[in-house]
């Protein structure tokens, strides 16, 4: 393979990441929406350490797992930043 094949890929990749990222974000509002509700706080730091640990499990690499912890810290830091800006207002 040539290096704009990689590339290619490496869009390809990239557009799905965008699809997950967004699916993930939209189930993240409606847990807001339910905590907001239930009256539960939205930031959750044992659920969190759950999912580094999990991920950290799965890794296969090359990524290290501090590198996938904080890859997931920012997924999860923009999740929580949308559930409290959408929850405002409900």
């Amino acid at each position: 393979m040539e290096i704009d094949d990689y590339r290619k890929e490496i869009n390809r990749l990239d557009s799905e990441l965008l699809r997950i990222f967004n699916e993930r974000a939209s189930l993240a509002l409606k847990i807001g929406e339910i905590k907001k509700k239930h009256n539960i706080p939205i930031y959750d730091p044992e659920r969190e350490k759950r999912i580094f640990v999990a991920m950290s499990n799965a890794n296969p690499g090359p990524l290290e797992n501090d590198a996938i912890t904080r890859l997931f810290e920012r997924v999860i830091d923009e999740s929580r930043r949308l559930e409290r800006i959408r929850t405002k207002g409900l």
